[in-house]
């Protein structure tokens, strides 16, 4: 037998199973070895219903007592039951999938269900808990299987397995997978060939992957159980940070990029041009950027920096240098409204250097198009601002040598690849004002150069921020009415999502209709949203900048970009519905003067997730700490494919949240062995080679692009 085989040729996995397994991503022997468990049943972890306390998240095995269907069956019935363990009674509510829950959850069976405590009295609930089923099933019992509440009884380690909808419904419970594995590991032991080699086992004290293998399936102790976690994160971690470490190796030996050798006339009178000083922040990402494009290899460097730090200048800084040698520049930003906000910006400062600046966007005049295009593709227009219509076909350059991704993280990656191949190996800048964890940095971006922008221009006043109930919008009205007769200015923001657009734009219309004409009738107010056209966009805009509106009113087209020093309010109607970043992003429109300003934030019902989110924003204004807690809520995106957001991290066991010393430990390694071996041509790295062509070169051209 061979790992590659596929499941059906084990006992008891027949045609409907090995579909079902195969539908979540179990076809073979090898990927049922890497079905990680995902917790485990352990008798010292677990708790006792009598000493739970308000908010934590455990585990707890109990005899299911009585069951209860709430309400009725037009979307508002609940399934409810209550588990006892001779200590106390827990009660457990589901909102979600009633008639499904009274088939599996039933009285008198054994359950291990994990969630977040809380409590109504003195009653301990918890809702819509994870949950394993312990007790036999009849086919369990005529098979003459231990139950796993017996096993749990005995003191054993229980690994319990994920499951799918459909593993559930056809009663595919953690023990049956438990069962698969045990036969799995008695046909073909899994690990029998390693993929370290015995040098780096040894010098970061691993287990062989066989033990490994085993203690991480089937516990002997919890201290083997830690130990084969720590095996199979590091090598997972260890892999990943090779491509990168290859990767890196690549740029720095073999591919060119041209030299942008010196600074000149353009460079010297943008410096000259600007009314303020550079903090010293921005001026050594400039002197980092600069050390790159002189250097002949490309550039691959991530400027992050918080809201209002100041990254455009420093971007600017770098396509003067690119114009004072001769080579175009292109800036691609996510949205219309923020091309447009930097092309004249960009023009203001770059027209009097000489240089002349384009912009490409979906919704442009075809004439106009037209003529930005032909300037590119002569070599007449020095710099390209535009949105992803900078990738698309028919849109060349005469001489295009560094390529600046705005927001990257809101740009796909085959998107940002489609930009790239515009030109021969050209010098890259990828920008963002979500500011990313050193963890996550290191994670997502293990090949790039990072350059840091924590410090904020003289002159700006942090940002106030106010959580309020929407029965308490009208106070909140009256201050803005007091700020804009202070003569200041202020922004309404509606939330605009992909799944109710149609409904949220049409709310947010009409909302603008009744702040017009009932609520601020003697006010002059703006509305900008994504249905405008770009000239209606830049027209209310430009009109907030100078003053004629009093409030402007939008969804989140406003979200980036946008710089009215003199607008001191924020007001997001409810906050409960935006995401981490987005509401940073929001918050950071205002502050920007030397004003007092404040951010309220509205909202209506509130999950968990969203309640933290929102106690987030009010505890600090620090971007930093604001990413740290919004990884830990949405999980960190594929490091190594197209997704980039949610639990999927392209990573099996390990967390790049959470296991960040492993991680450093791993990263070291992989860069340390290619530095030895740059090519793993010996004979003693032939298994690290073997695995990583195997499991990993193909995802290189993703990671490529970052």
């Amino acid at each position: 037998m061979h790992a590659s085989n596929s499941l059906s040729c084990l006992k008891g996995v027949g045609p409907r199973k090995a579909s079902i397994l195969n539908e979540a991503g179990i076809a073979t022997i090898e990927d049922l070895f890497d079905c990680f468990p995902r917790r485990y049943l352990d008798r010292r972890a677990m708790k006792r219903i009598r000493t739970l306390r308000e908010g934590e998240t455990v585990t707890v095995v109990g005899r299911v007592l009585k069951t209860h269907v709430e309400g009725n069956n037009r979307g508002n019935a609940r399934f409810k039951a209550w588990l006892s363990d001779d200590t106390g009674v827990l009660e457990l509510t589901w909102f979600r999938g009633v008639r499904y829950f009274s088939r599996v959850i039933i009285p008198g069976e054994e359950f291990a269900v994990h969630g977040k405590v809380n409590f109504f009295g003195h009653q301990a609930r918890m809702q819509h808990p994870d949950y394993d089923r312990l007790s036999l099933t009849i086919h369990d019992r005529r098979e003459g299987e231990q139950s796993d509440i017996e096993l749990y009884q005995t003191g054993k380690i229980i690994s319990l397995y994920p499951t799918t909808e459909a593993m559930r419904e056809a009663s595919m419970t953690s023990r049956q997978i438990r069962t698969i594995m045990a036969r799995a590991f008695e046909v073909f032991p899994p690990g029998r060939t390693e993929n370290l080699s015995t040098s780096i086992i040894a010098s970061n004290g691993l287990l062989p992957l066989d033990q490994a293998y085993r203690d991480i399936h089937f516990p002997s102790s919890p201290e083997m159980l830690q130990r084969a976690m720590y095996r199979m994160k590091w090598t997972e971690l260890f892999f990943a940070q090779l491509l990168f470490a290859l990767r890196h190796n690549d740029i720095r030996r073999h591919r060119t990029a041209v030299k942008l050798t010196h600074s000149g006339a353009v460079t010297e009178k943008l410096y000259a041009s600007i009314p303020y000083d550079l903090t010293d922040a921005q001026k050594n990402a400039v002197r980092e950027i600069y050390r790159d494009l002189r250097s002949g290899s490309p550039m691959n460097r991530l400027l992050q920096g918080d809201v209002g730090s100041g990254k455009t200048i420093v971007a600017m800084f770098s396509m003067a240098l690119a114009a004072d040698n001769g080579f175009q520049s292109a800036f691609m930003a996510p949205t219309e409204i923020l091309a447009v906000q930097h092309y004249l910006v960009m023009k203001r400062y770059f027209l009097p250097l000489g240089l002349r600046v384009g912009l490409v966007t979906g919704k442009q005049r075809k004439k106009e198009r037209q003529a930005v295009l032909s300037g590119l593709a002569s070599g007449e227009l020095n710099i390209a601002l535009g949105t992803h219509a900078l990738i698309e076909e028919g849109v060349c350059y005469a001489s295009l040598g560094l390529v600046i991704i705005d927001e990257q993280h809101r740009f796909g990656v085959m998107q940002r690849k489609a930009l790239l191949e515009k030109a021969v190996n050209p010098h890259v800048l990828l920008m963002t004002a979500t500011p990313i964890p050193r963890t996550l940095a290191m994670g997502v971006f293990g090949d790039l150069d990072v350059s840091v922008i924590r410090q904020m221009p003289a002159g700006r006043s942090p940002v106030k921020t106010v959580l309020r109930q929407e029965n308490e919008r009208e106070k909140v009205h009256d201050f803005l009415r007091t700020s804009i007769a202070e003569g200041r200015q202020g922004y309404i923001v509606y939330p605009l999502v992909e799944e109710s657009e149609k409904i949220d734009l049409k709310a947010a219309v009409e909302s603008f209709e009744e702040l017009s004409t009932e609520i601020f009738p003697d006010l002059r107010l703006g509305l900008i949203h994504g249905q405008m056209t770009p000239d209606q966009k830049e027209d209310v805009m430009e009109r907030f900048r100078k003053g004629e509106l009093h409030l402007l009113v939008g969804t989140t087209v406003i979200e980036v970009g946008v710089d009215v020093p003199n607008a001191t309010v924020m007001v997001i109607e409810h906050a409960e519905r935006f995401g981490l970043a987005q509401l940073h992003q929001l918050r950071g429109r205002v502050g920007r003067g030397e004003h007092r300003s404040t951010c309220f934030m509205l909202y209506a019902r509130m999950t968990d997730d969203a309640r933290e989110r929102l106690e987030a924003m009010v505890s600090t204004t620090d971007g930093f700490v604001i990413s740290e807690i919004d990884a830990r809520i949405r999980g960190a995106g594929n490091i190594l494919g197209k997704e980039q957001s949610g639990t999927l991290s392209g990573l099996k066991i390990a967390d790049i949240n959470t296991d960040f010393a492993i991680m450093q430990s791993a990263r070291k390694a992989a860069f340390d062995l290619v530095v030895e071996d740059p090519r793993l041509e010996r004979a003693e790295n032939g298994m690290i080679r073997s695995h990583y062509l195997r499991h990993y070169h193909e995802r290189f051209t993703l990671a490529d692009v970052g």
